[in-house]
């Protein structure tokens, strides 16, 4: 595994813990840095980390809030 793949999954904790759960990762990661970006995106769609899940969730508290504001009128 190159030195800077490496040094980047330890740095974050959130991808540390993603590759202890998903061990496979280790052996993409060894064959090839370039599966690196492969590897962030299945991190960030397990752990709902995108912006149209960052979006949605803005919108569905919006929702809420909105419902809660309708009900006390």
């Amino acid at each position: 595994m190159d030195r800077v793949v490496y040094q980047k999954l330890l740095e974050d904790q959130k991808m540390d813990h993603f590759l202890k759960e998903n061990s496979y990762w280790f052996k993409e990661l060894n064959r090839n840095g370039e599966n690196y970006k492969n590897f962030v995106l299945a991190m960030k769609e397990k752990y709902h980390l995108k912006v149209t899940d960052r979006i949605s969730d803005a919108i569905d508290n919006i929702d809420l809030i909105s419902g809660i504001l309708d009900t006390l009128k």
